[in-house]
């Protein structure tokens, strides 16, 4: 469904279709048709405060206009995927992680310009379902974004992280007449189940990752 290639200093993912995507991306957000979705991967140093970044980021976006594209100081190598099968519904994301402005949600941390993480997703399922249930499909996938950062213990002078201050997430999906996508349903089951499987291995990479950064070791 999802086949990934890494271009540095992009990611890209293509879809084997063209499909309806839903998204609070930098580029192409809202619903739209494509088969593609690029991450970017840029320095926090980049990205100081009076950088006009919505204007950089569009004219990089040029190169597939048609694209969702998503933005990250994450290594975009150090992707993960995972997959998940119920009933007979299929759900497979792609995760880039950082956590470095993580937060707990209710309680900002004061922000600092070196601080970009970004937890960027891109979810399909091979579900036909209408405009309304891929929103609540949505919803699902941010659930379990949640769950997933929450099992990974890590945590701040607010509480327990639950995600960044920049996360994106994209859900793609056939245009259908499935009108629920819940808890209660194979296709937010499905969605859950991988989104948060990645989320968990993602997390953990980056926490192994930041401890052998502060010690030293790379």
């Amino acid at each position: 469904m999802i086949h990934v290639s890494l271009e540095r200093p992009w990611l890209r993912a293509t879809l084997s279709q063209p499909m309806r995507l839903l998204s609070h991306a930098p580029h192409n957000a809202g619903y739209c048709t494509t088969d593609e979705v690029l991450w970017r991967e840029v320095r926090n140093a980049d990205l100081t405060p009076d950088f006009p970044v919505e204007d950089w980021f569009a004219a990089e976006m040029r190169r597939a206009p048609q694209a969702v594209g998503m933005i990250t100081s994450r290594d975009v190598g150090s992707y993960n995927e995972a997959r998940a099968t119920v009933e007979g519904i299929t759900a497979q994301c792609v995760i880039t992680l950082g956590l470095s402005n993580a937060e707990a949600v209710g309680k900002r941390l004061p922000w600092h310009p070196a601080d970009f993480g970004t937890i960027n997703i891109l979810v399909a399922t091979d579900a036909a379902l209408t405009e309304t249930a891929q929103l609540e499909a949505l919803t699902i996938a941010v659930q379990a974004r949640t769950a997933g950062l929450m099992s990974a213990g890590l945590m701040l002078e607010t509480g327990l992280a639950t995600g960044t201050g920049t996360d994106c997430i994209a859900l793609a999906c056939h245009p259908g007449q499935t009108r629920y996508a819940g808890l209660h349903t194979a296709v937010g089951e499905a969605i859950g189940a991988c989104v948060r499987e990645g989320i968990e291995t993602a997390a953990q990479a980056w926490i192994a990752w930041r401890d052998a950064k502060r010690a030293g070791r790379i």
